[in-house]
């Protein structure tokens, strides 16, 4: 039934024309019939005999004879129009209904589309250096700006408000503990261990010629709580959680799945950043801890087959090497650089457009963002530590 109403469509449908005569330098195209997608093949040939045509001052395209135009014929129109506008060629379009008028808009832009690649360049190094600059400082503006957006309407999205019931989900966020959580102990434990392993090694074989390898358990113990546990964790978590979160939303965001959420009246950033963020900042410190003790464990392995250092010696000279500042000062920093890496994967996740590529690109740029910028803001916290004798 349907090959027969396209049949009876065909037969209907009026063969497209082209009219042309040309006067001096002033060609004129006076186009008949319908160009629709079922017609337009009968009238290609003659369209691009006429964009090989030379010596045309002035370009007259008369529409007025047209029963019924769609993208196909408003295609050809417009590559016509656009070649010679390209050339210098005074163009103008008479005769088009108001439907019509819209779909060449539409189309014709495409046609004028440049045929170099990458945009337009200066061509002086020097400029293009900085404009890729300016561009990279007005981009990490905007995504500051978007994070705190980000945080804020994190917080106003789970609607924690006094007197209403069910503010937050507890369920989700248990979930995602489970998975960017418990889901990363084997990871860290495994990481942690080899590090301080390797730590304790490399410390023991250095001490030895001044007769200090008891020394080593201070090397370790204080290096590991106070900067390489919780970083070491942060990037870890930032590679395998970051990356996983920037993936979700983004597919999401994809599948108009966002923009679904929006129009049933709920907040995508509370709905799906807040139980992330809350999972992140409760996951960290305790993974921090874990990788601590992970590292502690090797190394004392490590000092124990390596050096001859007893466990209960090591044990004995950790008590008198670290105390509670230096526990609590890498604990303090696990919160924020689990706001840091939730913010960025976030935003990440939101920015991505609608194809594969964007998607891996930003998955990409949210695990190196998240990365640079908690080693940065691990820095800050040591000068600013050593500022304050903590």
């Amino acid at each position: 039934m349907r090959q027969e109403d396209d049949k009876a469509a065909a037969d209907d449908a009026a063969p497209a024309r082209i009219d042309r005569s040309e006067e001096g330098g002033a060609l004129t195209c006076r186009l008949a019939g319908d160009w629709t997608t079922r017609t337009v093949g009968q009238v290609d040939g003659q369209m691009r005999e006429l964009l090989k045509k030379e010596g045309v001052e002035r370009l007259h395209v008369d529409l007025s004879g047209v029963r019924h135009l769609d993208t196909a014929g408003a295609w050809l129109v417009g590559r016509l129009t656009a070649e010679y506008e390209q050339n210098g060629v005074a163009v103008e379009i008479t005769g088009q209904s108001k439907a019509a008028s819209i779909l060449l808009a539409e189309v014709t832009p495409v046609a004028k589309e440049p045929d170099v690649p990458g945009g337009e360049r200066s061509g002086f190094w020097p400029v293009d250096i900085l404009a890729a600059l300016g561009r990279s400082v007005y981009e990490a503006r905007n995504d500051l700006l978007y994070g705190m957006h980000i945080l804020g309407a994190t917080i106003s999205g789970a609607q924690m408000k006094l007197g209403r019931k069910h503010a937050v989900n507890p369920t989700a966020i248990v979930n995602q503990i489970d998975r960017m959580g418990v889901g990363a102990i084997p990871i860290i434990v495994l990481m942690s261990a080899i590090v301080g392993a390797i730590i304790a090694q490399q410390g023991a074989f250095q001490l030895r010629y001044f007769g200090a390898e008891i020394f080593v358990v201070d090397l370790v113990s204080i290096l590991i709580m106070r900067e390489l546990g919780v970083l070491m964790t942060a990037i870890m978590i930032a590679g395998r959680s970051g990356s996983a979160i920037t993936a979700e939303i983004g597919s999401m965001k994809m599948r108009e799945e966002v923009d679904a959420l929006t129009v049933i009246g709920l907040n995508p950033v509370g709905v799906l950043v807040f139980p992330r963020l809350v999972a992140l900042v409760i996951a960290l410190p305790c993974l921090t801890i874990v990788a601590n003790f992970a590292a502690l464990a090797g190394a004392m392995t490590v000092a124990w087959l390596y050096s001859g250092i007893a466990p209960a010696a090591f044990i004995d000279r950790l008590r008198t090497a670290i105390d509670l500042t230096s526990i609590f000062s890498g604990l303090i920093k696990a919160p924020f650089m689990a706001m840091i890496i939730g913010i960025i994967a976030s935003v990440e996740g939101m920015k991505v457009g609608g194809s594969a590529e964007s998607l891996g690109r930003h998955v990409t740029a949210s695990v190196v963002k998240a990365i640079f910028i908690v080693i940065v803001v691990d820095g800050l916290f040591a000068i600013f530590y050593a500022a304050i004798d903590f």
